[in-house]
């Protein structure tokens, strides 16, 4: 009998696997239009609203209803011989949807929990695992955003951790370690951060430059407490040493981690394919020279540091093991941002400044969330959250 469910976990592996799948979506078209499911290589889609399927199949009953649609409108433009993954909002019309499908002989498989679920996973990729010393990529894959958990001798430190903070709390009690240091490179925009949560829970220190402490649209000081970060300060994990950079243009208070001098977690700086934009305090014009300033600390880094990013922009930017990661060097020749981060302060300043992706309405009030000047419930914290980052600089988005 063929599967009628995949989890988020098994989907995610599926496209990491670059299996040939087809993807059916049942969502309204502005919600398609907003995010949609997305992998290393471009997956087939169709978008077929749900209740476009009912109206038009004519039947009393819904998995008739779809039958008889699919019959008529869909014979055409559904693959066999392949899977075909059917996803909603939450997962309950798509399997209906799967469930019709599957009457009509084809491999239609639904998505357990649909987007919500999808928006809400995470995945942990090693970084480097050895005795003395250990990182873990976090990623979710729907959201492009990523974190880092820093592991040596049954302590942790945990950088930019995202909303859900069971998923490393659990991950912490997997590996055995307490969490005795939470950061965060900066105050958010494109996603609620877990950092001032996350160190509630495990009764440690949340860290945050004083210059994010404001936010730069209210000019509203944080309501929520927090230790200052400041530049070159240095925290110790077994017998590795973190040390702050500040290097402000994405906000004021943006920061960088070197470990070690040679891993740098780059937050919202510099990204696998672009960098980062400076507009989203609204001070675009402002802030670009001060972002081409910061930069080049960054680029008289040495070559063999390893840049981790907080977020990326397509899952095509992940390396054969699946991790968002390259040397600076390799940044350097490929990156467009870093490479004008090489040019003059001038010629940076006009790319930047045309290159700005759309500004979203919604960051304002994330910044908000991030400031503890508004308390969202989960259902608001899922609503701002929805749709993909649009931190780096348009040409990631092409």
């Amino acid at each position: 009998m063929p599967q009628a469910e995949w989890s988020s976990a098994e989907l995610k592996q599926r496209l990491d696997n670059q299996e040939k799948l087809f993807m059916l979506d049942v969502r309204n078209r502005d919600e398609f239009d907003l995010w949609k499911i997305e992998g290393a290589q471009k997956i087939p889609t169709l978008n077929v609203p749900y209740f476009e399927m009912l109206e038009q199949g004519g039947k009393d009953d819904m998995i008739d209803s779809v039958v008889a649609y699919a019959e008529q409108a869909l014979v055409q433009q559904l693959p066999k011989g392949q899977p075909i993954a059917v996803v909603c909002a939450k997962g309950g019309t798509s399997a209906f949807v799967a469930e019709g499908l599957r009457k009509l002989g084809y491999s239609a498989v639904n998505l357990a929990g649909g987007m919500t679920a999808w928006g809400d996973f995470y995945e942990f990729k090693p970084v480097l695992e050895s005795s003395s010393l250990s990182i873990y990529q976090i990623g979710r894959p729907a959201r492009g955003c990523l974190s880092y958990l820093i592991l040596s001798q049954g302590e942790a430190i945990v950088i930019d951790p995202l909303r859900h903070t069971e998923k490393y709390l659990d991950f912490a009690r997997e590996k055995k370690a307490s969490i005795k240091l939470v950061l965060d490179t900066h105050g958010h925009a494109d996603h609620i951060s877990g950092g001032r949560a996350l160190a509630d829970k495990v009764n440690a220190p949340y860290y945050l430059h004083p210059y994010d402490g404001i936010h730069p649209l209210d000019v509203l000081p944080a309501q929520l407490s927090y230790e200052f970060l400041r530049d070159g300060q240095e925290f110790f994990i077994g017998q590795s040493k973190l040390r702050t950079i500040h290097i402000p243009g994405h906000t004021l208070g943006n920061l960088a981690f070197l470990l070690d001098e040679k891993i740098l977690f780059t937050g919202d700086s510099v990204f696998i394919e672009s960098i980062a934009r400076p507009d989203l305090g609204g001070h675009g014009e402002t802030w670009a020279p001060i972002h081409y300033r910061s930069l080049q600390k960054i680029v008289q880094l040495p070559e063999n540091v390893l840049i981790l990013p907080g977020h990326f922009s397509s899952p095509r930017e992940a390396n054969a093991q699946g991790l968002f990661a390259k040397t600076l060097g390799e940044l350097k020749k490929k990156n467009e941002g870093l490479m004008m981060a090489q040019k003059s302060e001038r010629e940076f300043v006009s790319y930047i400044l045309s290159s700005l992706p759309i500004f979203p309405p919604q960051y304002v009030e994330i910044k908000r969330v991030n400031a503890g000047l508004v308390v969202p419930d989960e259902e608001k914290a899922a609503e701002l959250e929805l749709g993909k980052n649009i931190c780096a600089l348009s040409k990631a988005y092409v």
